[in-house]
C-alpha cells in the first residue's frame, strides 16, 4: 500500500502507527499493494476551512474524507495491472479536535486517532453512515479493524 501522510499541524502524533493502520485497513479490505491513499493532518482552523469550503458547514470537525472513486463497501474494483495505481482519495484529520473528542469520551488520543483514520478510509471505500443499517455495518467493520490493530472503538 502506498500511504502518503502529510503532517501540517503542531500536535504530537505517532505518524508510523497511523501509516501502518492505514495500510492494514486497505489490506484487510482486500485492496492491492498498488492502492494509494493520502492522510493529511491539519490544525483546527484549516479543518474549519475545508469543512466550510467543501461541505458548507461551519466550525471544525474531526475527519473528512474525499474519495476519488465511487466504491461499494466490500467490493474491490477491477484494476488494470498495466494501468496507473488505484488512487482512493484523501482523509483529512484535525488531531487537536480529535484530542478534545477523546477527552469528552474518556478514551485515549491514540484510540480516537485510530478511529478517525479507519473511519475516513472506510468512507473512501464506499462505507457510509447516513442510514441506521449502514451505520451499524460501518461501526462493526471499524471495531473489527481496530481490534486487529490493538485499538478500541468508543
Amino acid at each position: 500500500m502506498t500511504v502518503f501522510l502529510a503532517d501540517e499541524q503542531a500536535a504530537s502524533v505517532a505518524i508510523d502507527e497511523l501509516h501502518a493502520l492505514a495500510a492494514l485497513v486497505l489490506r484487510e479490505e482486500g485492496y492491492p499493494e498498488e492502492a494509494e491513499v493520502t492522510l493529511l493532518l491539519v490544525d483546527e482552523s484549516e479543518m474549519m476551512s475545508y469543512n466550510q469550503r467543501f461541505l458548507d458547514r461551519d466550525g471544525p470537525t474531526d475527519v473528512l474524507a474525499f474519495p476519488l472513486e465511487e466504491l461499494i463497501p466490500g467490493l474491490v474494483p477491477d484494476i488494470d495491472a498495466n494501468g496507473p495505481p488505484l488512487s482512493l482519495g484523501d482523509v483529512v484529520i484535525a488531531p487537536s479536535y480529535v484530542q478534545l473528542q477523546a477527552d469528552d469520551h474518556d478514551v485515549t488520543f491514540e484510540d480516537e486517532m485510530a478511529l478517525m483514520v479507519t473511519h475516513g478510509i472506510l468512507h473512501l471505500l464506499g462505507y457510509d453512515h447516513t442510514e441506521d443499517e449502514d451505520a451499524e455495518r460501518m461501526e462493526a467493520r471499524e471495531r473489527q479493524l481496530l481490534a486487529l490493530a490493538g485499538r478500541t472503538r468508543r
